[in-house]
């Protein structure tokens, strides 16, 4: 059973974060911020719902930047316990995707948790001035099959942030497998 994340809480603030990139850079939240907007998506290398998406979702991210929104991905699953997530199988999963964005690794799962992150994929969709506009999918999927009709209900949303600051009121929850969590 797939786990919804919860109802978009407009206005939250993006809270900022220093994590390490695979390409060996401490990136922080101040070096990703886009001009009209930022995405924020928590996904990880292993999630079926995560792979079902990633070749749109690069898609995406590339429309998205050409209108001044910029994108990062985190992984913040216990790389321990499922090491199909650590961070050279971040670096190999990025570079066999063609990652047009920065892929950090959460290892102590603080930004997650600071984010409330429920599942992969789990996106946030931020303004210009970094407020929470978009906590949706990217699209449908039946059997994890991409349901295509049109724009992904992100590019559209990320649009509309883009140009009026304001996300969708109508938002559907995204779906996938909980993030997992270490234990003491």
């Amino acid at each position: 059973m797939p786990i919804q994340t919860p109802i978009c809480d407009f206005g939250q603030k993006a809270i900022p974060f220093e994590l390490k990139s695979t390409d060996n850079k401490i990136l922080s939240l101040n070096d990703i911020e886009g001009e009209n907007g930022t995405l924020i998506m928590f996904i990880c290398n292993h999630c079926p719902y995560v792979k079902a998406i990633t070749k749109e979702l690069v898609e995406d991210c590339s429309e998205l930047s050409k209108i001044g929104i910029n994108s990062v991905a985190i992984c913040s699953n216990d790389f321990v316990n499922y090491p199909d997530d650590s961070f050279e199988n971040m670096i190999k999963f990025s570079n066999e995707n063609h990652f047009n964005f920065p892929y950090l690794h959460d290892e102590t799962q603080e930004i997650a948790k600071a984010y409330d992150a429920v599942c992969t994929p789990d996106f946030f969709g931020y303004n210009k001035n970094l407020e929470l506009q978009y906590r949706g999918r990217l699209r449908e999927l039946k059997k994890f099959i991409p349901v295509k009709d049109g724009e992904s209900d992100l590019l559209t949303a990320m649009r509309q942030i883009a140009e009026t600051g304001k996300g969708p009121e109508d938002q559907i929850p995204s779906a996938g497998c909980g993030i997992k969590w270490k234990h003491d």
